[in-house]
């Protein structure tokens, strides 16, 4: 079934939509999920955490690209999910992901000013303009969370490869965060 009649499930309060959305972004909902939890339980409890959020923000809101709000929801929930969680123990792949790009981030306490919808934008912005594999490499590193391993096998690198295009995308992600003046 396309997205767009997907929706219109949804906006009819048809529980049919949540059927529908399973079957087609359950299996990329629970990889997310999985990436940052590394638990299958709490996975699965997250994913069915995402089409309760889907079924509550769907209406009023009426999404433009259904895959990428239904991944921004799991994406989000799996993080707050493992904030409460990091507390017993901690996930090193996914601390490791976030300090990495925590330090090209502008920090609240120098950047108060800008928000974090604002630094989305320019994130998003500095991405579209980057090389299709960089971009690619960097989104499933950073909002997937796969393992530098699982990128350098889905895209057919070396793992040094995988690392080296992170680290110069992360370094010209900071500078153009200064540039567009964002205190880091």
């Amino acid at each position: 079934m396309d997205d767009l009649r997907i929706i219109e499930l949804y906006f009819e309060r048809d529980e049919q939509a949540i059927k529908e959305t399973d079957a087609k972004y359950g299996k990329l909902c629970h990889s997310i999920a999985y990436n940052v939890l590394h638990n299958h339980e709490d996975s699965e409890d997250c994913v069915n955490d995402t089409y309760v959020g889907v079924w509550n923000a769907i209406p009023p809101t009426r999404p433009n690209n259904l895959m990428s709000f239904v991944c921004k929801i799991a994406r989000n929930l799996s993080l707050k999910r493992f904030e409460f969680m990091k507390r017993e123990k901690r996930t090193a792949e996914v601390l490791l992901s976030l300090d990495e790009l925590a330090a090209v981030l502008p920090d609240e306490r120098y950047a108060p000013d800008v928000s974090d919808e604002d630094v989305g934008k320019l994130i998003s912005a500095f991405l579209r303009n980057q090389k299709e594999e960089a971009r690619n490499v960097f989104i499933r590193k950073y909002f997937f969370f796969d393992t530098i391993g699982d990128i350098a096998e889905r895209f057919g690198f070396t793992e040094s490869k995988v690392k080296n295009m992170l680290f110069y995308t992360r370094n010209k992600l900071r500078d153009y965060l200064i540039k567009e003046g964002v205190e880091i």
